[in-house]
């Protein structure tokens, strides 16, 4: 009878198996119903081992955990002693399937209930690998600690897989005494036990200790093998410890193990990410000879790293004489490899052959996939080509291929880039309404732009969304409300927010505003979100930049007492702040004790120390520090010159002012516009026109016709009395349509006029007018007056007329219209569609910059003013 129905019921199961809530009620209602009775008090081993097992499947395939949890209970009280491997049986499925939180906690009631009826040694390794795997660490030691309790011997396998989260963790230590003990357990360290502690020491940078193991083992009789080698080659390679490499793969060769393609090939990846490209080349070369040496022949693997390598350093000669060569070998033919290149063309700005490769790729038939795309949509948005960037969107779909959040995280963070926080809230939306929701990264970019433009109360709201939706509000989110309320001025409460955060984690965004109640959260999980040492640095930057350094000295305190370390960085800003203010006693005292941390002086450190020396004055100090800099193997940059330059020309010491300019040509650091505008002016103060002449000659012919460069010029020659040469510069500006927003033209043409030279005041004023400008009316008032003195009544009374014309119309600007509304400024709207073939002709000018200063090296320049007209 009870045979019957118990195969009655299992048919029933197996046929109602789509529908897994119909079998759950099914089995319910037959276990509880009262013909049932017998099987409810005497459940017999025919009903457990068909029905459960069956009942099981049917629930783990719909995802229907509660239902096997309720099971569970239900099933609990009336299971024998000697049927209790039915429910393990539904634990070792339930951690098969990738739920250990739900297998842990059934099987911890299992263990309760017959705590003399322990699981055989497979069920604790299938429940710890689980674990492992789906980062419930938590339960492996309780596992482990059962085990051990019930007597059950672990196994080689059992300690493989516990060592391994121990090396996961960093608990090398711990590792190592387990690994030492196994023997002591009846367990022997197999090769896999080797190298898994092999593969933990050289995960966490002491490969010397997993060389150091390969002589324990071998005293244990066990013989590393060729995975422990290259693991170790390749750590070796990567710390730049390429004669201990050397040294391991001759020992390979001395114990019979042949080197193999993923020997070289873990050099070779080692060796270009660390940018020792030169070293790998070499490498790559040897295996390509392999009839001469013996070598393993490189496989496309090695090609693409070799590819990946040159493009990383920005050799693109290089990879494609490499890609040549694979087109020949016929390895240039997958997906992985055009992605590579793809990567390494946008990285260096070549948009167009990326483009074209890209095209190809389709012809050759090598299918794009969704990596290739996005590799091209976050070049496009790294140059601003956002509409390129939506288009090729557009043609991804259509090629059948959905964006997924990389695609639209992307493209919101280009939008974010630029400053339209809007089109990148669409972005948001819409990704969202495709079903594919952004993580927190793309959420925290979009939270930072909002701050940075300074709508706050939207940054808000978008801070409720992503509590509500469940994204992980986390330090990063934190930082970025932190920084925002520092920059807008509300230090107080950004400070209040850091202090809460120690206490309630990321719920201490709730003290914003009445409108985050939403956001506190009592979970354990909060707690996790505390400050760190960008929190720290914000706030201490703030509270220096408002001159409480006193403040920020307290924060750095309290940093410290919750054991947040500072760095070089934070260390700088208080430098800077201290120098600034002149007060160099206190910054070397913070000097004194960087270095005592450990933390080392950078570029800034040096920069900040000049600051406050030239502030003073002294510039023995600076050449000091800048004879330091050179024994601590630091470069100056263009900012530590300017800051020697600017002192030496405030002493008037212009020679040597334009020697150090010498020098820092001589070293190949290039100058910035300040360079050069400092000592423009110094010469301009002496009156040493020439000099001053010839330096902003070089300053164009590196830097192009800024209008910064041209206002400096023309103010100091009108200043200095110069008003003809000043005539010229601002005759060449308006030439090139040049905002005039920097020019005191007005001043020009009081001065021309002084000088009796009207003609030449109405031949600029003409021009101005014709181009299109739009100045302030007064500037005709002094001209006006001029050409009436001089009696020439009709062209006053002209400029008088188009004079109240324009005081009339409200156009007091400095712009410049043109017919085309692409151009304001003389410059192409920004907004205009992109244009690929442009992209060929595109210059960052470091071409010509590096060939003047070559030039300029060997003196200050050639021509003069008239060398600045147009070419027409």
């Amino acid at each position: 009878m009870e045979h019957s129905s118990t195969t009655t019921l299992v048919k029933a199961l197996i046929n109602n198996s789509t529908n897994p809530k119909l079998a759950f009620q099914l089995f319910k209602r037959t276990i509880s119903s009262p013909l049932s009775n017998n099987l409810k008090t005497n459940i017999n081993n025919v009903v457990i081992t068909q029905c459960v097992p069956h009942l099981t499947n049917i629930l783990l395939k719909a995802n229907m955990l509660q239902e096997l949890n309720s099971l569970h209970q239900f099933l609990l009280p009336f299971v024998p002693h000697h049927s209790c491997n039915v429910l393990y049986d539904v634990v070792r499925k339930l951690a098969l399937f990738g739920h250990p939180k739900y297998a842990f906690l059934q099987f911890k009631s299992i263990r309760t209930r017959f705590p003399h009826k322990p699981p055989l040694v497979y069920l604790y390794n299938v429940l710890i690998k689980a674990c492992i795997e789906h980062d419930c660490v938590d339960y492996v030691s309780l596992l482990y600690k059962d085990m051990v309790f019930s007597g059950v011997i672990p196994e080689v396998y059992t300690f493989n897989l516990l060592i391994k989260e121990l090396c996961d963790e960093g608990r090398l230590e711990d590792a190592r005494q387990l690994f030492d003990k196994m023997p002591e357990k009846g367990c022997f360290p197999n090769e896999f036990s080797c190298g898994i502690l092999v593969r933990g020491y050289c995960r966490w940078g002491v490969g010397y200790k997993g060389l150091e193991l390969l002589d324990v083992i071998r005293e244990m009789g066990i013989f590393p093998n060729i995975v422990m080698y290259n693991t170790l080659i390749a750590t070796f390679c990567k710390e730049g410890n390429t004669e201990e490499a050397e040294r391991l793969v001759e020992r390979m060769r001395v114990e019979g193990l042949a080197p193999n393609v993923v020997t070289f090939n873990s050099r070779i990846s080692a060796l270009c990410k660390a940018g020792k490209i030169l070293e790998a080349t070499r490498i790559f070369r040897d295996m390509q000879i392999d009839e001469v040496l013996g070598l393993p022949k490189p496989n496309v693997i090695t090609f693409n790293l070799m590819l990946q390598g040159f493009c990383k350093e920005g050799m693109l000669e290089e990879a494609n004489t490499l890609i040549e060569s694979m087109k020949k070998e016929g390895l240039f033919m997958n997906v992985d490899s055009h992605n590579i290149w793809l990567s390494g063309l946008l990285g260096n700005g070549k948009l167009l052959e990326a483009k074209i490769i890209l095209d190809e790729m389709e012809v050759n038939g090598v299918e794009p996939n969704i990596y290739s795309y996005n590799i091209f949509i976050d070049g496009l948005c790294k140059n601003g080509m956002l509409s390129d960037a939506r288009k090729l969107m557009g043609l991804m779909v259509s090629s059948g291929i959905c964006p997924d959040s990389v695609t639209y995280s992307t493209l919101l963070n280009g939008y974010c880039r630029k400053g339209k926080v809007n089109e990148a809230h669409n972005v948001l939306q819409e990704m969202t309404k495709c079903g594919c929701f952004p993580n927190s990264y793309t959420c925290n970019t979009l939270l930072h732009s909002l701050w940075k433009e300074g709508r706050f109360s939207e940054a808000e709201k978008l801070l409720q969304k992503m509590n509500e939706r469940g994204y992980i509000l986390d330090t990063v989110s934190c930082n970025i409300v932190v920084d925002g309320l520092c920059k807008s001025g509300k230090v107080d409460k950004a400070i209040e927010i850091v202090n809460e955060m120690w206490t309630h984690g990321k719920a201490a965004l709730g003290n914003l505003e009445n409108s985050f109640v939403g956001l506190v959260d009592n979970g354990n999980s909060g707690k996790k979100c505390l400050p760190d040492l960008i929190t720290y640095t914000t706030i201490i930057n703030a509270l220096c930049k408002d001159g409480k350094l006193d403040e920020a000295k307290m924060k750095f305190m309290e940093m410290i007492g919750k054991h947040v370390y500072p760095d070089s960085l934070i260390y700088d800003t208080f430098l800077y702040n201290l120098c600034k203010r002149g007060k160099m006693s206190s910054a070397f005292q913070v000097l004194k004790d960087m270095e005592k941390k450990g933390c080392k002086k950078t570029l800034q450190t040096y920069n900040s120390l000049i600051i406050g020396f030239r502030a003073k004055n002294q510039m023995f100090e600076m050449n000091g520090l800048l004879a330091e800099m050179k024994d601590d193997g630091i470069s100056p940059n263009a900012c530590t010159y300017n800051n020697m330059i600017s002192c030496l020309c405030e002493g008037g010491k212009t020679e040597e002012a334009t020697s150090l300019l010498d020098d820092m040509l001589q070293k190949g650091i290039m100058p910035n516009l300040q360079s050069f505008k400092l000592l423009i002016k110094a010469f301009c103060r002496i009156g040493e026109f020439t000099p001053a002449q010839e330096v902003f000659d070089i300053s164009l012919s590196i830097f192009g016709h800024k209008e910064a460069l041209y206002s400096l010029m023309f103010n100091e020659l009108l200043a200095r009395g110069e008003a003809m040469e000043a005539k010229k510069i601002f005759e060449a500006a308006l030439d090139r349509c040049l905002y005039l927003g920097g020019f005191l033209y007005k001043d020009l043409f009081h001065n021309l006029c002084r000088e009796e030279n009207a003609e030449s005041a109405v031949n600029i004023l003409k021009k101005m007018l014709s181009i299109g400008y739009e100045f302030d009316p007064a500037a005709f008032m002094p001209v006006i007056d001029a050409l009436g003195k001089g009696g020439h009544k009709h062209e006053a009374d002209e400029l008088s007329e188009r004079m109240l014309e324009m005081a009339s119309e409200g156009k007091v600007a400095n712009k410049v219209f043109f017919n085309n509304k692409q151009f304001v400024n003389g410059s192409k709207n920004k907004d205009s569609t992109s244009d690929w073939k442009s992209i060929i002709h595109r210059d960052d000018g470091s071409t010509l910059a590096l060939r003047t200063l070559k030039r300029t090296q060997k003196g200050w320049g050639q021509g003069n003013v008239s060398s600045l007209q147009m070419q027409r």
